[in-house]
């Protein structure tokens, strides 16, 4: 990683001076140089997700990017040890993909109330209730429930995974406003499962009407995780990786970014002379990672388990086939 020397402290380079003010960069040194010489030590990793807050995001982390990117990223490393600054599906999803690694969560709270929406059980329950049709699940579910799947797939992929299957009906958990964005880009019956993310769920198309309004001019782009009101006011509507790919190719004068607050920080940072309207829904589950927690998750590598993630070895084989069909189909951004 290239740095830079601030009071004889080496740190990371960020993108953008507003991004992280230097009195923070040099507050932060010493803990961001400790960070660095465990991973050193520990031949570790740092996978970030688009939502982390921008000190994680641009100091630490070796590899940025959404669930996805991050799902693939975990799969290729010669890292021993992942640390996964994300939330605790992610972390998993890691685990699935790379079953000989050390993975750690650095906090082993932080969850997800989307994933938190379905169960095994609820999944089987689906199988009886709609014999041979096949189950499609977000990859923003535990791995009990991909276990219980056909085939995962992120918001960047979803259409590409639905038309995969030779199937004119197929069950799409748990996200409600996702499922209902694929329903409108295919021809296939989509059963849905009324799951919601926090975060998203709380934009309306009023709002984004008002800033409008306030912002003459103004593109509106959207996560399809938002519920159809928004999906109808925005400019675009794509996956995390699509949204930064559209700000970065089309280079909007003012844009709203409909999405988890730290993501917009992130972006900004990396494209420069666009003005982000920033709506800023935290989620609270990302919020629960800081660099702090990542420095004692690492310290811990080889003498406990607290932050480590374990997947039972029958639930984990067969969620690995579900991931490994979702890894193997090219989604669009």
């Amino acid at each position: 990683m290239m740095s830079i020397s601030i009071d004889r402290v080496a740190l990371p380079i960020v993108n953008s001076e507003t991004v992280l003010p230097e009195e923070e960069l040099v507050a932060l040194g010493p803990l961001i140089a400790e960070i660095e010489e465990l991973k050193r030590q520990k031949n570790a990793i740092v996978l970030a997700h688009n939502y982390m807050t921008p000190d994680i995001f641009h100091t630490v982390a070796d590899i940025q990017g959404d669930s996805l990117g991050l799902a693939r990223a975990a799969a290729e490393t010669d890292a021993d040890v992942i640390v996964f600054a994300g939330v605790h599906f992610m972390a998993e999803t890691a685990k699935i993909t790379c079953p000989e690694k050390t993975v750690l969560i650095p906090d082993p709270d932080a969850g997800c109330s989307l994933a938190e929406s379905i169960t095994a059980a609820d999944v089987r329950l689906l199988r009886e209730r709609y014999p041979d049709v096949p189950v499609v699940c977000y990859v923003n579910t535990s791995a009990a429930v991909k276990a219980e799947v056909d085939i995962c797939c992120t918001s960047s992929n979803a259409v590409e995974i639905v038309e995969s299957l030779d199937s004119d009906r197929v069950i799409f958990l748990p996200d409600q406003h996702l499922g209902r964005w694929v329903a409108s880009q295919t021809d296939k019956e989509i059963i849905l499962w009324e799951g919601s993310c926090m975060v998203h769920e709380q934009f309306t198309g009023e709002e984004l009407r008002e800033y409008r309004t306030m912002h003459p001019g103004v593109q509106i782009i959207a996560h399809p995780e938002c519920p159809q009101d928004v999906l109808a006011e925005a400019d675009y509507v794509g996956s995390t990786a699509g949204m930064i790919d559209w700000v970065t190719d089309e280079r909007p004068k003012t844009v709203v970014m409909v999405t988890e607050c730290s993501m917009s920080d992130n972006v900004a940072a990396e494209v420069s002379g666009v003005d982000f309207v920033r709506p800023c829904n935290l989620c609270p589950h990302m919020k629960k990672i800081t660099l702090e927690k990542i420095k004692m998750a690492l310290e811990t590598v080889g003498q406990d388990t607290r932050y480590q993630v374990e997947i039972p070895a029958e639930i984990a084989e067969r969620a690995r086939r579900s991931v490994d069909r979702m890894l193997a189909v090219k989604g669009r951004n």
